[in-house]
């Protein structure tokens, strides 16, 4: 396609380029949809004008030429429509793949042109809407930016700047086509590549048979994949960093891990069960260990005391539902 475009951008043998004057202004470096259709039938060998127009209707939707007076990426057979060649550096071969913001400021832009012709259609301003609420607590930045590259545009050519905003508002009319209009953006062409050259590899009868005990082996395989893409598989590393975690967090309380100052026989537990049954007493060590989780402070005596204590001074008058509670405990 690029060939093609370059082809027919030849001062020689290319399309005829020439300046139109219009009723209030002139038209600078465009061309008319009849002359590209002919030069299509001419150097293509497209005897059908309805599959010249075609093709050419596909270089517009590409991004490679555009119309000078709608949206609508499409050609017309005819003298009065009037297009014009998108500049080399928004062609699809530079991977384009702008993003909201920068949309968010070419239409800010647009809104600070006095230009009737840059006025926002309907779409477009619903777009800005969006994308100003969207982006709420940068849109000054945005507006910033917008502001930056107007005043950078205002001191350009005249002609040259009315070129700009129609090949700009070319690019993005491809890449945010207009509603209904098909983006042909949304298409990997890379990835067409790729399956077109399997498919042709494919045509040949070995690989078609190759292809086919291939699908049958996957097609085997399918239900043991199955399961195991159901099942859940945790990682030893996420495990041993959860084992570590408890440790650590009960090494203090562990008479495996830890050694009482005093006690003789540090791997034995009853220091730790004469501290769980030696009364009620709120010691330091208990109420640390509380703040643990919700169980630790149930399964404690002292805790259960203590949280009964506060729910009858907080929660509830009636004692006679936590007495039942003291019970369960």
């Amino acid at each position: 396609m690029e060939g093609i475009i370059e082809a027919l951008q030849s001062p020689v043998q290319g399309v005829p380029i020439k300046t139109v004057n219009s009723f209030i202004n002139k038209i600078p470096s465009v061309f008319t949809g009849a002359d590209l259709v002919a030069w299509l039938q001419a150097h293509l060998a497209i005897a059908d004008p309805a599959e010249a127009v075609h093709f050419a209707t596909l270089l517009a939707s590409h991004g490679y030429l555009f119309p000078i007076e709608d949206h609508i990426l499409a050609v017309k057979n005819d003298t009065t429509s009037l297009y014009r060649f998108q500049t080399r550096y928004f062609w699809p071969s530079n991977c384009w793949a702008p993003e909201n913001t920068d949309y968010a400021v070419y239409l800010c832009k647009r809104t600070m042109q006095n230009k009737t012709r840059l006025e926002l259609a309907d779409y477009e301003a619903e777009n800005l809407a969006r994308l100003q609420k969207m982006f709420s607590r940068k849109w000054e930045f945005i507006f910033m930016q917008a502001e930056a590259q107007s005043k950078v545009d205002k001191k350009r050519d005249k002609q040259e700047r009315k070129i700009l905003d129609t090949q700009e508002r070319a690019f993005w009319d491809v890449y945010r086509p207009p509603p209904g209009q098909l983006s042909t953006t949304e298409l990997d062409i890379k990835k067409m590549y790729r399956l077109n050259h399997v498919f042709s590899m494919c045509s040949d009868p070995g690989e078609r048979q190759e292809e086919a005990s291939s699908l049958a082996l996957l097609t085997t395989h399918l239900p043991a994949l199955t399961t195991r893409r159901d099942r859940r598989t945790v990682k030893v590393s996420k495990c041993a960093e959860t084992f570590v975690e408890f440790l650590r967090l009960y090494e203090e309380y562990d008479p495996l891990l830890c050694c009482l100052v005093g006690d003789p026989s540090p791997w034995v537990s009853d220091v730790w069960e004469r501290e769980e049954r030696g009364g009620c007493e709120a010691q330091p060590r208990r109420v640390q260990r509380w703040a643990f989780s919700g169980w630790e402070l149930l399964r404690d005596p002292a805790g259960r005391d203590h949280f009964l204590a506060f729910l009858e001074r907080e929660l509830s008058p009636h004692p006679s539902p936590l007495t039942s509670c003291k019970i369960l405990f």
